[in-house]
């Protein structure tokens, strides 16, 4: 089997690794970058377990070719924020304890970040349209849609708090 090197940016730092032309994004960071936020699920781009952030921008790691993430920035939740400085999105799920078993939560805060960075006040309907591709088989709808306001309301108090 034949790799090629890879390069891009993880959460911020610069990572180079060799791929097979066959490997998933997904699998990349999940097996050789040791990045176990994103999750397996469908493996085809429909339950959102894998979302991750592509030059800031939410994609399904499971359908993305590790081969075509190059020269990009990739983050996972693991980038999001950290135990110190939680994002604020990840801040809206704890307090709104918007997670059973955890199995989509990565995938519904990267979702939620992506659209709270292009659209900082969204109404109910925008934030369903949104997170209806990413499958929740515990049924914490309710608690996911209290989260997404909650993190819209840090994002604008700390917009507020450094204006």
């Amino acid at each position: 089997m034949s790799l090629q090197v890879v390069s891009f940016s993880i959460n911020g730092a610069q990572r180079a690794v060799p791929v097979s032309a066959q490997a998933s994004l997904l699998t990349v960071l999940r097996n050789d970058l040791c990045l176990n936020s994103p999750k397996y699920g469908c493996g085809l781009g429909e339950c959102g377990a894998c979302t991750v952030l592509v030059d800031g921008v939410a994609a399904r790691a499971c359908v993305i070719p590790a081969v075509h993430a190059g020269g990009r920035a990739i983050t996972t939740l693991e980038g999001l924020g950290s135990p110190g400085t939680l994002h604020p999105v990840q801040q809206g799920f704890i307090d709104e304890q918007a997670a059973q078993c955890g199995y989509c939560l990565s995938g519904m805060i990267m979702m939620t970040a992506a659209l709270l960075a292009r659209k900082p006040d969204p109404t109910d309907e925008e934030i369903r349209r949104e997170l209806s591709g990413n499958l929740c088989r515990c049924g914490t709808h309710l608690e996911i849609l209290k989260a997404v306001r909650r993190a819209a309301e840090l994002m604008r108090n700390a917009g507020e708090a450094c204006s």
